[in-house]
């Protein structure tokens, strides 16, 4: 079996982060571990409050995977504070990297700031570089390259401005886009387009979480990028198609479904 390493912040409610990622690992076919970078306290109707976990703490975290068990491939979500970037880009420059997914998870649903306008600069400085591929939704694009993105043409002006800092490939996701949703994959010389008919749902938590999680998982099995992106991007639209009620807010996808289907467990 092979083994994924997410480095993301933990979600109480178990709709995103740590908790979807680890979820997403296993539908998809690999074990999954984690390093914590953040404990939030957050429910299905937004973020009420985060505390970040110290650089030192991630560190041994990073170290005690590495040095005992093999990587096959990283996910990065939730990075909050320059501290947490600095820390993690210095400890995984000790090790051979697997293919390493970054996802920029800048906003929550909610509106929540979960990257300190501070850390930007170090996301893009010393992340980026190191990442296969980055997977920014459209607003964190934005952030990123310091303009609007509303059509499909400026999606591909930004995977192109995105490549230029120093990462393999980028998947820009369209979710945001006022029509269907088309992602734009780039991987510094030719563009592929992704394209689905919106979903009908509200419950869509975790998405971005769930999708670069998906697509560790493809990389980790040898999946080259455009593999795993398209079976990734599979994988969430079924997901999402099935997304259900929790709480009072905006519910999470359904990792599992297909796994219930086969099992017979109903909703």
């Amino acid at each position: 079996m092979k083994h994924c390493l997410t480095i993301a912040g933990s979600d109480s409610s178990g709709g995103a982060g740590i908790q979807a990622d680890l979820k997403a690992f296993s539908a998809n076919g690999v074990f999954g571990m984690s390093v914590i970078t953040a404990i939030t306290a957050q429910n299905t109707q937004g973020v009420l409050a985060v505390e970040d976990v110290s650089s030192s703490i991630i560190a041994h975290q990073i170290e005690a995977i590495f040095d005992d068990i093999r990587v096959d491939a990283i996910k990065i979500g939730m990075v909050s504070r320059p501290e947490t970037i600095e820390i993690i880009a210095q400890t995984l420059k000790k090790y051979p990297l697997p293919p390493l997914i970054l996802d920029p998870v800048m906003i929550s649903k909610s509106g929540y700031n979960l990257l300190q306008p501070k850390a930007q600069k170090a996301l893009m400085e010393l992340l980026v570089p190191m990442a296969t591929l980055i997977t920014p939704n459209l607003p964190e694009a934005e952030v990123m390259v310091g303009y609007k993105i509303d059509t499909v043409a400026l999606m591909k002006r930004a995977a192109e401005d995105l490549h230029k800092l120093g990462c393999r490939h980028v998947l820009v996701k369209g979710g945001h886009l006022e029509e269907d949703a088309t992602d734009v994959l780039f991987d510094g010389e030719m563009f592929s387009f992704l394209h689905v008919k919106r979903l009908a749902t509200k419950h869509t938590h975790g998405t971005g979480c769930t999708l670069s999680s998906a697509i560790a998982a493809n990389m980790a099995q040898g999946m080259c990028v455009q593999k795993a992106v398209e079976v990734a991007k599979a994988y969430i639209t079924e997901v999402i198609t099935h997304g259900f009620a929790l709480g009072k807010g905006v519910g999470p996808v359904h990792h599992f479904y297909t796994l219930y289907e086969k099992a017979g467990i109903k909703e």
